[in-house]
């Protein structure tokens, strides 16, 4: 007999956290929306040779493939060793590279400057763990055509206004610029081509450790100088002391001599995000946080890059930031674009259940010689009313029948006799 679970890596949903996730799915919604952005859709397959661009960095190895229509055995065999001539099409692993392609698409169709949303499921091969699933949902917004930090400015206000709506506290955004980590790695002596796996290692420092980096870069052989230039840098003496997201923290955060415009660009970021918290000047409570070594995995990334993160996870719950060549590789042209994607699996995981409830619902328990038509019509005018209603059966446990019913989301009952009306039930609640 086949299994009738599902297959790993993802998941059924019982209709308690199917309506759980619909309503945090809302909140997200609707604070993008009063943002100024417009929700858009493309299908959840791509063509092969788009997804394995080389733009996905390494999420183009976890991309589910569909095999071409009409292959024999023969040629199957044939092809067994090139994947590309296997498969056509592929299950989108992110929403950035189809918004790309769509934009390509649509261009003449959209505004100059154009604020997207994109709520949808992505898959991933990923293997299957606690909080990583092959199939999940991405909840992302993006901003294309504008090249200026206040693109950057209004998806982070739009994302931490959404954080603040869902009732997550304590969630900051950690920000940092891909030209800044080009520089510091050129100022410490490593060379061009030595970057990209010296980036990959850096990315692992809240995993391993300062030594641990060290140790991996000496391993890789890239020049020792460099390697030692970097061990002094995070070895220096540093204060400890609360500091405010402006120059002075970012500037002490880097070597000498950082690049004064990208640094610029940092703080007119955070003073944006600021004002339009209603924090005043120096932002201490300013909800980001500038962090020199985010390094943020996907190779198409040019500029700002930002990750979410709270004190009780040592994971992301969400990042994006600023890809301003990918659009080019379908259009011949660049176009600036930034996004910023929270990772909604992670989130509602996150969330205070006692702070989910839902609206009025009520179960109308009956016996099972009363009339269809009473029952239909008394749940007619409480659905008219605004109220949710489910028509259950009395069954000789009781006690169980409630219960279920209260983990399905519903806060009360009644018990329906012949000839009732709406305003003749007894209405008690659930818990």
């Amino acid at each position: 007999m086949p299994s009738v679970n599902p297959p790993r890596g993802m998941r059924d949903l019982l209709p308690a956290d199917k309506a759980r996730r619909e309503r945090v799915l809302a909140t997200i919604r609707e604070r993008y929306r009063a943002h100024g952005f417009d929700e858009i859709e493309t299908p959840v397959m791509e063509d092969y040779v788009r997804l394995h661009a080389g733009i996905g960095g390494d999420n183009e190895k976890l991309s589910f493939s569909v095999l071409k229509r009409g292959l024999d055995a023969e040629a199957i065999a044939a092809a067994a060793d090139d994947p590309a001539r296997l498969a056509d099409l592929g299950l989108r692993y992110d929403l950035t590279v189809p918004l790309a392609r769509f934009y390509a698409s649509h261009r003449a169709e959209l505004p100059t400057v154009f604020r997207s949303i994109q709520i949808a499921p992505v898959w991933r091969a990923e293997r299957p763990q606690k909080g990583r699933y092959r199939q999940f949902v991405q909840c992302d917004i993006d901003i294309i055509g504008d090249p200026s930090a206040r693109a950057e400015a209004e998806l982070l206000a739009a994302t931490l206004d959404a954080v603040d709506a869902l009732g997550l506290e304590g969630a900051v955004v950690r920000i940092n610029d891909r030209r800044l980590l080009d520089w510091m790695l050129g100022h410490f002596g490593f060379s061009a081509d030595e970057r990209p796996g010296v980036l990959i290692t850096i990315d692992k420092l809240d995993k391993i450790g300062v030594d641990g980096v060290v140790a991996e870069l000496r391993e890789r052989g890239v020049t020792p100088t460099a390697v030692d230039a970097f061990d002094a840098f995070l070895h220096r003496p540093q204060t400890l002391e609360l500091r405010a997201f402006g120059e002075g923290s970012i500037r002490k955060a880097l070597p000498e001599d950082a690049p004064d415009d990208v640094v610029a660009d940092l703080v007119a970021l955070g003073d944006a995000v600021g004002r339009a918290r209603g924090i005043p000047a120096p932002y201490f409570t300013l909800p980001v946080q500038f962090d020199p070594f985010l390094v943020r995995g996907m190779g198409y990334y040019t500029g700002t890059i930002f990750e979410l993160a709270h004190p009780s996870v040592d994971y992301s719950l969400g990042g994006g930031g600023r890809y301003d060549g990918m659009i080019g590789r379908f259009l011949g042209q660049d176009v600036p674009a930034v996004g910023f994607s929270i990772g909604f699996e992670r989130i509602v995981d996150l969330l205070d259940a006692e702070a989910d409830a839902a609206a009025e619902a009520i179960v109308l328990v009956h016996d099972r010689d009363l009339p269809p038509a009473d029952l239909v019509s008394l749940k007619a005018a409480l659905v008219a009313q605004g109220t949710r209603v489910r028509l259950e059966q009395r069954t000789k446990n009781l006690k169980a029948l409630l219960e279920r019913a209260a983990a399905d989301g519903y806060t009360s009952f009644a018990t329906v006799t012949a000839g009732q009306t709406a305003a003749d039930l007894e209405v008690k609640p659930l818990s």
